[in-house]
């Protein structure tokens, strides 16, 4: 859920991350060093690994009776509960960012409580559904955890889109009176260097930005399946999956691009 609005600081994740862009001409090993050094690289890593056997599996492209489908969804399974473990205390950044944030609205306010707190209550349940899948509690509590965690995930992504949606306008507002400048100063003969620079930049953040909200919109996806205990068109396991996929790329590249 790996920046909200231009006046919210925001914790340092997925949808929410701020992206830096590594120096130029940095070596590829230091680079990947430093990814996977992080919490939430390897996480989406194996987020990826976990999806892409999710569509083997649910487009049926292995017969049922083949060894080696069976060890995918063991493999599934295994990379799933892992995945888990990956998130124990990640609720806390969550609170640090609402704590820390300043709004210039009331609406900013109720959405980030919202997109904060959904997500925060997603990840500190998600570590009783780990103990409980790993045999540490009584599992009878799992499906009602599930639940819970599946609806504060949902409503978490539902914020988070709502106050990119207002970032993003308030980036195209800039973007437009930096074009503005521009055009001014080239039809005066002036030097603007400065302002194309700060206005690629700003292009790259709304790009970023549009990607976080498929992202969420994507996770949002996957969250309802669970509401819904897959039924529906929009819950068919292909679909999910495809879904899955594609917001864990999204997250790999943002969490590239800011290592």
């Amino acid at each position: 859920m790996d920046s909200k609005a231009s006046t919210v600081q925001t914790p340092p994740q997925n949808p929410k991350t701020i992206i830096r862009s590594p120096p130029k001409g940095r070596d590829f090993l230091d680079h990947l060093e430093a990814y996977l050094a992080k919490r939430d690289g390897v996480d989406k890593l194996l987020k990826i690994s976990r999806y892409a056997t999710k569509i083997v599996l649910a487009s049926s492209v292995l017969p049922e009776t083949l060894t080696i489908t069976g060890r995918l969804k063991s493999f599934d399974s295994s990379v799933g509960l892992s995945r888990k473990a990956f998130r124990l205390g990640k609720f806390v950044q969550d609170l640090n960012a609402l704590k820390h944030s300043h709004f210039g609205s009331k609406q900013e306010l109720v959405l980030s409580i919202v997109a904060y707190g959904g997500e925060g209550l997603y990840y500190f349940v998600e570590q009783f559904i780990w103990l409980s899948k790993s045999g540490l509690i009584d599992g009878k509590h799992s499906r009602n955890l599930q639940k819970i965690s599946a609806w504060a995930e949902f409503i978490g992504y539902m914020g988070s889109v709502s106050l990119k949606l207002i970032d993003l306008k308030g980036i195209a507002e800039d973007e437009a009176c930096l074009e503005t400048s521009i055009e001014v100063a080239v039809s005066r003969g002036i030097g603007c260097l400065e302002e194309e620079q700060r206005l690629r930049k700003l292009r790259e953040k709304k790009l970023m930005k549009k990607l976080s909200i498929v992202q969420d919109f994507a996770d949002g996806l996957m969250a309802l399946a669970d509401i819904r205990d897959g039924k529906g068109r929009l819950s068919a396991p292909l679909f999910v999956s495809c879904a899955g996929l594609l917001s864990a790329l999204i997250s790999t590249h943002k969490n590239w691009s800011s290592c």
